[in-house]
């Protein structure tokens, strides 16, 4: 069903949900993601989040049309401000937007305590990856996986990153920021090709 319903870069990021996550999807996309992961058993319970009233609306009308109201509710709001302590999220997918605006959502997420609850993190930044790998670094978030997807020609890289307040801050080098903690290692099949092409 995955592979059908959602794009490859949504794909990926759909891998690193687990079973019986609490899940907040940010610029949830007609709200493919959560709709998607529900439907398989993987979750029980999401908030996607829109801050513009057309994809918001899109987002519900998607919800409704396949009956999934009493598992994922859909908000209206800015970043992560929408949550609330009784929502209980353990992981938060922002996926579609640049590192910059990625970044400065969950710093915002952080300041205000949204964050304390999650447990995990799975980001797929646009550009300005490094960016999103500093800030989790910094911020006692150690980056498990990355992967990297090829759609629409253009490369995609998604970052899986858990909360460690055991971790050394800061731990990764300028050059991990850049090309990854996890991928030159790893080597999926279209990080060489994504590198080669920024060549």
């Amino acid at each position: 069903m995955r592979d059908k319903q959602l794009s490859r870069r949504l794909q990926a990021a759909a891998g690193y949900i687990r079973k019986g996550d609490r899940l907040a999807d940010i610029g949830s996309d007609h709200a493919y993601l959560p709709c998607v992961l529900v439907e398989e058993g993987t979750i029980d319970f999401s908030i996607a989040v829109e801050v513009a009233q057309g994809p918001y609306e899109r987002s519900f009308k998607e919800v409704q049309a396949r009956n999934l109201e009493k598992k994922i509710e859909v908000r209206k709001g800015n970043g992560l401000a929408i949550l609330q302590p009784k929502d209980n999220i353990t992981t938060v997918s922002i996926c579609g937007m640049g590192g910059v605006l990625i970044t400065s959502i969950l710093q915002e997420g952080k300041q205000t305590g949204k964050l304390d609850s999650v447990e995990r993190l799975v980001l797929q930044p646009n550009v300005s990856e490094e960016t999103v790998r500093k800030w989790l670094d910094q911020n006692f978030y150690q980056i498990l996986d990355e992967t990297v997807v090829f759609e629409n020609r253009k490369y995609y890289e998604v970052i899986f990153a858990q909360k460690d307040e055991k971790k050394q801050v800061p731990s990764y080098t300028e050059a991990e920021y850049r090309y990854g903690v996890t991928l030159p290692v790893n080597c999926p099949p279209f990080y060489i090709a994504k590198w080669k092409a920024e060549m």
